[in-house]
């Protein structure tokens, strides 16, 4: 007689990609590195009106303020994609 062995569970379906996602796959880091080469710290600080872009900027500070902060870490998202939706058009 053999134990009553409980059925395997079918495995767990693997997670959707995240095709229309333009940010999937980027780092926090890498996308303020592009909005620092494309506007500068001074051109950042005036789309971005925060402290971490105005006052002794730099990646580190600001990365430890835009994980925090969820509503600059939004902004920052926003103006990036705003960035890459202009550079394709030609305007920057």
């Amino acid at each position: 007689m053999t134990p009553d062995i409980p059925p395997t569970p079918p495995p767990a379906a693997p997670p959707e990609k995240q095709a229309r996602n333009p940010l999937h796959g980027l780092t926090l880091e890498a996308i303020l590195t592009a909005l620092v080469d494309a506007y500068g710290w001074e051109g950042l600080g005036q789309q971005i009106n925060i402290r971490c872009f105005t006052s002794d900027p730099s990646i580190n500070s600001s990365l430890k303020f835009l994980r925090k902060t969820p509503w600059a870490r939004e902004k920052v998202e926003s103006l990036f994609l705003f960035m890459q939706r202009e550079q394709r058009r030609g305007r920057l």
